[in-house]
């Protein structure tokens, strides 16, 4: 896959190990043209983790404001067609809706390191981690699956704080007829996404998630990448009362496996959509720790 970065590099981790005949292979499963969008959407004050700042989206620029302040000489002179226009801002964290984390989202340790060996001490400046940040994240283009771990429980989402067994996954897949492929983008439901962004609705079903020993299994199978229709991915609050995120240290500080949260499953599950080919384009945000994206499955 050309994305100009050496497979080796660190700084991207195994979604940099994604080769040319991997792409085609899942390009290939793309036999109908069938498109399902697996954006959850974002919208001015929408529901956030706690520790992320609130997204707000701002009118900047307005006809009114335009013609009343006559600052913008283009729009103001000569102007026989009325022109204007409307402009905006957006002001919040970039793990706000469907994004990715980046690998130097999560640092633990001593020397709080993050994937690659890079540390907080050493690789943050002042506009962010100067070592694996968004920008480092490559477009990904691979095999995607759908384990429905709530349509293999036959409800409509788990309850809160479940913990995703490997033996789910094993259920799962086994009833759905597939099987777990390296470098696959391995997308858990939960069902959760169901009932968000209802808050008062979604609570009783938040924080269900595999724990660290389905996330080993899944490390060695080598997959590319791993998401969920949750905010959080794993499961919380953790099982291990030293580490409140084992998975996102199993996964992004050791492993530099991507993880991608609040991703909307819904119309593959309907459809019963277990296979396709993934494709997700990351916004390279120098400096960020996550990326906004807007994934998508091809059938």
């Amino acid at each position: 896959m050309n994305n100009s970065r050496n497979p080796n590099d660190k700084e991207v981790g195994v979604v940099g190990q994604i080769s040319e005949p991997t792409v085609l292979n899942a390009l290939n499963l793309a036999r109908t043209g069938r498109v399902y969008d697996l954006d959850s959407k974002r919208w001015h004050h929408m529901p956030v983790a706690p520790e992320h700042p609130s997204f707000e989206i701002l009118s900047y620029r307005t006809p009114l404001g335009l013609k009343n302040q006559g600052d913008v000489k283009w729009l103001t002179k000569d102007n026989e067609a009325n022109l204007s226009v409307l402009s905006d801002i957006v002001i919040g964290g970039t793990h706000t809706g469907t994004h990715l984390d980046a690998l130097s989202h999560v640092c633990c340790g001593p020397n709080e390191e993050w994937f690659g060996g890079y540390n907080a001490k050493q690789h943050i400046g002042d506009f962010g981690p100067l070592k694996s940040d968004a920008s480092t994240i490559p477009p990904i283009i691979t095999r995607g699956i759908l384990i429905d771990i709530a349509g293999f429980q036959e409800v409509r989402a788990l309850p809160s704080g479940y913990t995703i067994t490997f033996e789910d996954i094993e259920g799962a897949i086994a009833k759905q007829g597939i099987e777990i492929n390296r470098y696959d983008a391995v997308m858990i439901r939960t069902g959760y996404m169901s009932l968000w962004p209802d808050i008062d609705k979604s609570k009783a079903h938040a924080g269900a998630g595999i724990g660290l020993d389905t996330a080993l299994i899944l490390a060695e199978l080598g997959i590319a990448l791993a998401g969920s229709d949750t905010e959080g991915f794993e499961r919380h609050p953790s099982a291990d009362p030293k580490n409140p995120l084992p998975v996102h240290t199993e996964f992004l500080v050791k492993r530099g496996i991507h993880i991608m949260e609040l991703v909307n499953l819904e119309s593959l599950a309907e459809d019963r959509v277990y296979e396709f080919c993934f494709i997700c384009l990351p916004l390279p945000i120098c400096g960020a720790t996550g990326s906004m994206a807007r994934p998508i499955a091809l059938v």
